[in-house]
């Protein structure tokens, strides 16, 4: 991938890039919706990147060329989205760097990406770290990882209007080749690494549903977390965040707050409960009780979270009838996007084709599914 984005911006600029860059997308292993409640995730980074050739340019002019096509920025005018436009997430994360007071300058550039879009995979947040990474190396910029993570999650909130966590951003800068990170998202930082089982792999197997989480009841589902979390701190002052909240607390306050609240609260203070769970099931080497925990989790998206879809819900029961899988949940903020699927590794082929096959028998849908490895996090490539 690095060398095809360096060859595509010689044949488009007729000179060398000054950087490659490399961001990868991610999958939420467990900890759905969490981060924004200051809670736990264990996610990892997929072989999956974004790439950046990129070289500064006089003045303010910004040209990208993606796919064969010449996009054009001026910096001059970047601080109003256009919906519906990729290059959103440019030009917020220049915006972000301008609002902090950081320089930068005009850049040539092309853009290359094996990331799925709006499949829940983050192909948004791989597309912002990428672009970083290229930007701070042309122009000397000097900010912590966890700060690059802060500016892609104000490109989604302050830029783009969705209430979302950190997640994204930090698995794709975190990421580490075989292992999944188990991330705190109050202290915000990576609490430890945890091995991928030996002998297993992640199945990805994409809806085809297509999400927009801005447009989407993404915002909503934050409105009600934090809704039970006053309900709750009402009583108990100490809570700051459902982080705080077990399950014993949450429905001893049950007949505090709307019904509806309490069901997204269900889901979340579940999720950082399973993911300990995993963490547990992990180093015990017991695999079959995490794959449990992936259909716990994909249940209570389906009750309680209503974050799943139909179609999702298809692929997951799918997984129960097909020799090999030993759990399966949808990934990502839901609404459509992928589902993940736990699978002994010599099965994993003949497995993906089975699901598809079945998912297109019920749906009339051609998914599309790939053996996923996980991936490094973002870095520059020589």
């Amino acid at each position: 991938m690095s060398t095809s984005v360096r060859e595509q911006f010689i044949a488009r600029y007729g000179k060398e890039p000054a950087v490659c860059s490399f961001a990868p997308g991610r999958l939420e292993i467990l900890g759905n919706h969490t981060d924004y409640n200051e809670g736990f995730v264990l996610s990892c980074a997929v072989s999956q990147h974004t790439c950046f050739a990129m070289s500064p340019a006089d003045g303010t002019k910004c040209n990208i060329c993606e796919h064969g096509k010449d996009q054009e920025l001026d910096l001059n005018d970047i601080d109003t989205p256009v919906k519906g436009d990729w290059r959103n997430y440019i030009k917020g994360l220049l915006v972000d760097l301008k609002r902090r007071g950081i320089k930068f300058g005009a850049f040539d550039a092309v853009l290359d990406s094996q990331v799925p879009l709006s499949a829940g995979m983050s192909s948004s947040a791989a597309l912002e770290m990428s672009f970083a990474f290229a930007l701070k190396t042309i122009y000397g910029i000097e900010l912590p990882l966890a700060d690059w993570a802060r500016v892609g999650q104000a490109v989604e909130n302050k830029f783009l209007g969705l209430n979302s966590g950190l997640l994204d951003q930090f698995s794709s800068l975190f990421g580490k080749k075989d292992s999944f990170i188990l991330c705190d998202f109050r202290t915000v930082e990576v609490l430890k690494n945890v091995g991928m089982p030996s002998g297993y792999v992640f199945v990805v197997a994409n809806s085809m549903v297509k999400h927009n989480l801005v447009d989407s009841a993404y915002n909503q589902r934050r409105v009600s977390c934090e809704n039970a979390t006053a309900a709750i701190r009402k009583t108990h002052p100490e809570i700051k965040t459902l982080r705080d909240v077990s399950s014993e607390l949450l429905e001893a306050c049950k007949g505090d707050m709307d019904h509806i609240d309490y069901l997204r609260a269900k889901h979340v203070v579940g999720e950082d409960e399973r993911v300990f769970r995993a963490v547990d099931c992990l180093g015990k080497d017991d695999i079959a009780g995490f794959g449990q925990l992936l259909y716990e989790s994909h249940e209570s998206s389906r009750v309680n979270f209503e974050n799943s879809c139909p179609e999702l819900d298809i692929l997951v029961e799918l997984s129960k009838s097909i020799p090999g899988c030993l759990g399966a949940r949808l990934s990502g903020g839901g609404f459509g996007g992928i589902s993940i699927h736990l699978v002994e590794i010599d099965k994993a082929e003949s497995y993906a084709e089975r699901l598809k096959t079945a998912y297109k028998s019920q749906t009339g849908i051609d998914a599309a599914t790939f053996i996923c490895s996980i991936g490094d996090g973002a870095g520059i490539k020589a």
